[in-house]
């Protein structure tokens, strides 16, 4: 927000109205974050019974806990990664030499690389979506960048560690990066889709069985590069991609609401 929040916003957000969407929530936090005028106007917008609560706990906590000064750039790093999703990407990356490995063996069959680089990502992006594996999930899962915001600042911090080595290994094996990117990040956006209403750790086991099911296994047993793979159906991929993007972002709200299950 570029303008402080007007009166009528700030006491809805204070429970005087009715409540907010979460996505006006997350909002009006951010702002307050930065915002030191604005958290003024909020005290004195805020019940009287709730006003005498926090400075009752206030009071009783003056003293009682140690200073502490927090670490800015660790909030920042935590927002968009966390430190156990490094050997999920580890993994990621040794399943693509892997492929590599194959396609050397075996050049008649279609290409391993090709058939795995769509879902490859989501290993990674069921990890940093997942309270499973982030030791802090709560802690930022709650905070005013939680919800859809870290889902999509994660995820864009796997699929930038992970398309450098696709296309890397994508050059290894003579695989153009037309036929895997756009798959890759149509594939990546259907489990953030499908996330808003499983998880996005289950909805990236969902999405990564059905594509083995659907694309991988055919090919292997047909010897055929499946047609959805082919370089003309690029638009398809593009616009399904762009129409799945602009639905993970109109079910902001869920992601907030579904925190538990991932």
């Amino acid at each position: 927000m570029t303008s402080h929040i007007d009166d009528d916003l700030l006491a809805r957000y204070a429970g005087i109205s009715e409540s907010l969407p979460d996505a006006a929530v997350w909002v009006v936090e951010v702002h307050l974050e930065t915002c030191s005028g604005c958290r003024s106007r909020l005290g004195a917008v805020v019940p009287p019974e709730t006003a005498m609560i926090v400075a009752r706990i206030g009071s009783e906590l003056t003293g009682a806990l140690p200073a502490v000064v927090p670490h800015r750039r660790l909030g920042v790093v935590r927002r968009w990664s966390t430190w156990s999703l490094l050997p999920r990407l580890m993994v990621s990356v040794g399943a693509l030499l892997a492929a590599l490995l194959l396609e050397v063996v075996n050049p008649h069959y279609p290409s391993p690389v090709l058939l795995i680089a769509p879902v490859v990502p989501l290993f990674g992006v069921a990890a940093a979506c997942s309270r499973r594996d982030d030791p802090a999930w709560e802690l930022v899962a709650a905070s005013p960048q939680g919800g859809v915001l870290m889902v999509l600042r994660r995820t864009v911090t796997v699929l930038a560690a992970l398309l450098p080595v696709l296309a890397l290994v994508g050059w290894a094996a003579g695989t153009s990066v037309a036929l895997w990117l756009l798959p890759c990040l149509t594939v990546t956006s259907a489990t953030l889709a499908l996330g808003s209403l499983l998880g996005v750790r289950r909805a990236a086991g969902v999405v990564t069985a059905a594509w083995v099911a659907v694309v991988t296994a055919p090919a292997m047993l047909t010897h055929q590069l499946p047609a959805v793979l082919n370089a003309g159906t690029a638009p398809v991929w593009a616009a399904t991609g762009l129409a799945l993007a602009a639905l993970v972002w109109s079910r902001a709200d869920a992601f907030q609401r579904l925190a538990s299950r991932n």
